[in-house]
């Protein structure tokens, strides 16, 4: 490097003043070894690692997710290509396994935006005030930043504004209102209530009048030129464990930094990591990649860690708010990071509330290998919602749905009417493995034959007493699940 600069401002000098490129030099060498006596050493590398690995886990999770829905064809995940909607006339099972803790109340549709060439017009139709529906944007760094839908926006058809973190322009007339996503690659999910199987073709009608269309289509304008052609690498979930960083690098030149994300960008660009950069796992020294992989271990238990006590234990149940926008995490990677992991493209919390239990109120873990257990609501007390509950199985390892006999991965309020009450009004599921027998299975929720994990939704919880909201705070709160004796 010092050879280099000596010999440009050697070249310099045979045309220039001499003394101008002398300092010139010498200033050029000294930044260097200045450089150099600042380049972090191992300790600090690991630290950096660790704090990197926490705020890039969602941007890494999210890119991970778009790979094999948007990009690879062969992903045997794949929806559509960017820009066009997908929709799903079913919902989810234990075969898709792309998403963690995935949604199976509501058939999805989902649109990857590419918004470097223009924004997109997303047009909704009108939906029937009984039906709850809700389009959830987020972007690559996984904040929500807006939502169209039966509590945002309400039920009426209306033409909506997604632009990318550079577009300069004005609100064109139609337009009911504009979304700015901090990212050039953005995710709209939308979520259709189905009321029971029989409801599938009317959701159906509904996901039909979800378009999406480039500004200048909408506004009947030539379209500016295509936006540059992109390599994207290919995710593999073994490389992730070694190639994380070289991921978040890839990532973070469609995202520009926010003023909270600056100081965590400056510290990563030391180490080779950002836009522009180029960090390489394999050309490290052993001891670095011991470092890396150390800190990415430890930065995993601490994200585990928040999730743990990160939120309100009530009965048993986690129940916090996780998600949200950019001025809702304020800098908190981590507890951005906790929401990705405990079930990343979560709703904020007027949209939907996510207790979730792997324990008893005891703290003993939920096994259903070893144990039978029970959820009770007494009479009346069910989740307060404006739409609909539902309590959810997941396999305690994977967090995806199991496979199970009766294909029923939960249990929700349309499927009240089909249920059994107790004699006082209350409500028993039955949580376990195996059916509890003909006369209860209406109400058994299958469950692994392991680790359990259990997550309620409360879709637009209610905000008068009772309530789950404030998150943590509410009148309300999820019964305990009991083990059978």
């Amino acid at each position: 490097m010092k050879r280099i600069l000596f010999n440009a401002v050697l070249a310099f000098a045979v045309t220039a003043v001499p003394l101008a490129a002398y300092a010139a030099e010498k200033d050029a060498i000294s930044q260097a070894e200045k450089s150099e006596k600042h380049r972090p050493g191992i300790v600090e590398i690991k630290a950096i690692a660790e704090e990197g690995f926490i705020y890039g886990l969602p941007i890494v999770m999210n890119y991970a997710v778009m790979y094999e829905y948007a990009v690879d064809k062969n992903s045997g995940q794949f929806k559509a290509p960017f820009n066009q909607i997908h929709n799903e006339a079913r919902v989810f099972t234990y075969q898709d396994t792309a998403i963690i803790t995935p949604n199976s109340d509501t058939p999805y549709s989902l649109l990857w935006m590419d918004l470097r060439a223009e924004p997109l017009v997303l047009s909704v139709p009108a939906v029937d005030k009984k039906r709850y529906y809700s389009v959830m944007l987020t972007d690559g760094n996984t904040f929500n930043y807006g939502y169209i839908g039966s509590r945002a926006t309400g039920n009426d058809a209306g033409d909506y504004l997604v632009v990318g973190p550079n577009w300069k322009g004005e609100t064109p007339p139609g337009i009911k209102q504009v979304f700015r996503s901090t990212t050039d690659f953005s995710l709209a999910a939308y979520r259709t209530q189905i009321i029971d199987p029989e409801d599938m073709p009317n959701v159906e009608k509904v996901q039909a009048g979800y378009k999406a269309q480039p500004l200048s289509a909408y506004l009947k304008q030539p379209a500016p030129p295509a936006a540059a052609a992109i390599d994207f690498p290919k995710i593999d979930k073994e490389m992730v464990k070694t190639n994380f960083f070289d991921y978040l690098d890839f990532a973070l030149q469609f995202a520009p930094a926010g003023p909270e994300e600056e100081a965590i960008r400056a510290k990563l660009a030391s180490i080779g990591i950002g836009p522009g950069k180029k960090f390489n796992f394999k050309d490290l020294s052993l001891e670095h990649k011991a470092a890396i992989l150390l800190a990415m271990k430890e930065g995993d238990s601490k994200v585990e860690r928040y999730l743990e006590a990160g939120q309100k234990d009530i009965n048993g149940w986690k129940v916090g708010s996780l998600f949200g926008d950019r001025a809702f995490y304020n800098g908190d990677w981590l507890k951005r990071a906790a929401a990705a992991k405990g079930g990343i493209y979560g709703n904020d919390a007027v949209e939907a509330m996510y207790p979730l239990t792997k324990t008893l109120a005891n703290g003993e873990v939920l096994d259903g290998s070893k144990h039978k257990y029970t959820l009770t609501f007494a009479k009346d007390q069910f989740p307060p919602v404006n739409a609909f509950w539902s309590v959810t199985m997941y396999d305690g390892k994977t967090q995806f749905l199991i496979k199970n006999p009766i294909d029923r991965y939960l249990i929700n309020s349309p499927m009240l009417p089909s249920m059994k009450k107790n004699a006082d009004g209350s409500l028993t599921l039955y949580i376990q493995k195996d059916s509890p027998g003909k006369d209860k299975e209406s109400n058994w929720l299958p469950a692994p034959d392991g680790p359990i994990y259990l997550v309620m939704r409360l879709y637009w919880p209610r905000t008068e007493a009772p309530s789950i909201l404030p998150p943590g705070e509410g009148a309300w709160s999820p019964p305990s699940v009991m083990r059978v004796n």
